[in-house]
Parts: structure tokens; C-alpha cells; sequence
């Protein structure tokens, strides 16, 4: 169980990697935001399509459950829509005073004028749902890499690999547009963590809790609504604003097709896809 624990652990650190490497000066630049926000959508996409929604379908359908299509594309659906009303009705106050609390000019541009704090606002308010929605896509990843190394070490290392490969443009993607719209490096790497916790954190209460109450399947179909989640956000949220503070179309571009072929890379070399 320690080793199980460790390798939990591990893969969501990589998501407080990600998140120090985008308290890098250049990651304020419009470019190098577009690249990364581009980037996360890539990986959010291609992991939700090649892994996630498969594993559904398939997990349904060893398990005799009918039409394991059906389920997963409803709960793919609900996560769809959950992304929207977690975006209606996150609270304008917090985004508001975390936006206000420092210094919003970015070396990308000199003025702070009302343009630039919505600008700033947009940025800290996507910061925020996508620690939401990778916090929710971790708890789920963190028990099944759990029960992975639980059950076989050589099935669990893998999947921990593949998994903290992918938690680091996440971790990216949430501090990049916190740090780029409050310039503070705690608060960014706070986020990060925060999201990065939800592994760990996962895996145990999964482990005492729902794995007695919970059929596996339900587990599936939690990862299946993730999924809707993340490509939600991928296509309301990060990619509109890689193409807002790209400087160049070919970064928003190059990023998406780059953090697409990240997952891809990652999920062929270990043998999951």
C-alpha cells in the first residue's frame, strides 16, 4: 500500500511541476500563454478521446452493463453541462478579489487600463475553473492508479508515468493564467497544488470509502463525466483564450497539436493506446 501511496503521490506532484514551470518570466508573454493554453486543451481533448471515454465503453461492456455507449455519452453529457454552470455561477466575488489584490500589468503590455483588468478578470476566472475541473479529473485518476499498483506494480507504474506525464501541462494550464492575472507566484503555485492534492486525496477516499459502497462502474462513468468536463472547458475556455493573447495563429495552433501529440506519445510508449 506505501508503494501504491507513493506513486499517487508522485503523478499528482507533477501537477505542482507544471505549475512551477509556469511561474517562468516568459510564461507572461501573450505568446508563450497562447502556446500553453493551447497546449492543456490538446491534452484535455486527445487523453478525453483516446483513454477516458474508450475505458468507459469498454469497462461497461466486460462488465455486462447495456448499452455502455449510452451511459458513457449521457455522462459524458452531464460533465459537458456541469462546466457551464460551474462557469454561471462561480462566485464573481472571489475571481473580483483575487484579480484586484496585486498588480494586474503583464510585461506583455505596458497599460492596466479597464481593457486590460477584464482581460486580467477572464484570465483569473479560467484559472479558477480549470483547478475545478483537473481537481474533479484527478480524484478519480488518483484512485484508479491506486488500485492499479494495488493489484499489479507492473500495470500501476505505467499508468502512474502516463498520468503525471499529462498532470504537467495541466498544472500549466492552471497557474499560467492566475499568475499572468494577479503576478503572484504563491497564489498560482497554491492553485496548482490544490489540484494536484486532489490525486492523492482521491485515491484514499476512494480506497476506504467508495470502493466498498461504489460498483466499478460507476467509477468508469465518473471518468466518462470528466471527460465531458474537460472537453467542455478545453472549447469554451482555453482555447478562445490561447487565440485572444496569441500574437501569431500558428501558436495557438502549434500548441493544441503539440499537447495532443504529448498524450498521444506518452499513451503509445506505455502501451495504453
Amino acid at each position: 500500500m506505501i508503494w501504491a501511496i507513493v506513486a499517487t503521490a508522485l503523478a499528482g506532484a507533477a501537477t505542482i511541476a507544471g505549475g512551477v514551470l509556469a511561474l517562468h518570466p516568459g510564461m507572461r508573454r501573450r505568446g508563450a500563454l497562447a502556446v500553453s493554453l493551447a497546449f492543456a486543451a490538446g491534452v484535455m481533448i486527445v487523453l478525453s478521446v483516446l483513454e477516458i471515454l474508450p475505458l468507459s465503453v469498454t469497462t461497461l461492456r466486460e462488465s455486462a452493463v447495456p448499452r455502455p455507449l449510452v451511459w458513457t455519452s449521457g455522462a459524458f453529457l452531464v460533465g459537458a453541462v456541469l462546466v457551464l454552470l460551474i462557469d454561471r455561477f462561480l462566485p464573481e466575488r472571489i475571481v473580483r478579489e483575487a484579480a484586484h489584490s496585486a498588480d494586474v500589468a503583464t510585461d506583455f503590455d505596458a497599460r492596466s487600463d479597464a481593457a486590460e483588468l477584464t482581460g486580467s478578470h477572464r484570465l483569473m476566472r479560467s484559472g479558477l475553473l480549470i483547478a475545478l475541473v483537473i481537481g474533479a479529473h484527478n480524484a478519480p485518476e488518483g484512485l484508479m492508479t491506486f488500485l492499479a499498483m494495488l493489484e499489479s506494480p507492473e500495470l500501476g507504474v505505467p499508468l502512474a508515468v502516463a498520468i503525471a506525464i499529462h498532470n504537467v501541462p495541466e498544472g500549466i494550464a492552471v497557474a499560467a493564467p492566475i499568475y499572468v492575472a494577479t503576478g503572484r507566484r504563491r497564489l498560482a503555485l497554491g492553485w496548482a497544488a490544490v489540484a494536484g492534492l486532489a490525486e492523492p486525496i482521491g485515491a484514499l477516499v476512494g480506497y476506504f470509502a467508495l470502493r466498498v459502497i461504489l460498483p466499478p462502474q460507476l467509477l468508469v462513468l465518473t471518468l466518462a463525466l470528466v471527460a465531458g468536463m474537460m472537453i467542455a472547458l478545453s472549447l469554451r475556455e482555453l482555447i478562445p483564450a490561447a487565440r485572444r493573447y496569441q500574437t501569431h495563429p500558428a501558436q495557438s495552433l502549434g500548441g493544441l497539436v503539440a499537447g495532443a501529440a504529448v498524450v498521444w506519445s506518452s499513451l503509445a510508449l506505455t502501451g495504453a493506446w
